[in-house]
């Protein structure tokens, strides 16, 4: 597997990318089921089965939810936006796509602090 030598700010951007994914997902499994305030239902038995699908009433999001969700989704936004476009992809001829799917796992990997 070739080795890149990502730029400190491209893989910090990449980090922050994940933790602030990984905090969103952890955020919104909390919310109720429907941004919007709707009531519950319960779907008909299915065939050869005994299982129901069914969902509670759902509140809708608080305004402070629905700025939560707004910053995370913004913010992500803005760290897709730096790592896609740094200016180190330019300098790749090919590979490109083994070299984005690298980045998404060199936080994985210690850094050179030698020197």
């Amino acid at each position: 597997m070739p080795t890149y030598d990502f730029p400190q700010d491209l893989r910090d951007a990449q980090l922050a990318l994940h933790r602030t994914r990984a905090d969103y997902e952890q955020y919104a499994k909390a919310l109720p089921w429907s941004a919007e305030p709707m009531p519950g239902w319960e779907a008909d038995k299915q065939l050869h089965s005994g299982y129901r699908s069914a969902k509670p009433d759902s509140p809708g999001y608080t305004d402070e939810q629905r700025e939560q969700i707004e910053a995370y989704r913004a913010e992500l936004l803005e760290l897709n936006t730096t790592v896609m476009t740094h200016p180190y992809w330019a300098g790749l001829s090919e590979n490109v796509v083994a070299a984005r799917m690298a980045l998404k796992h060199a936080h994985e990997q210690p850094t050179d602090q030698t020197g």
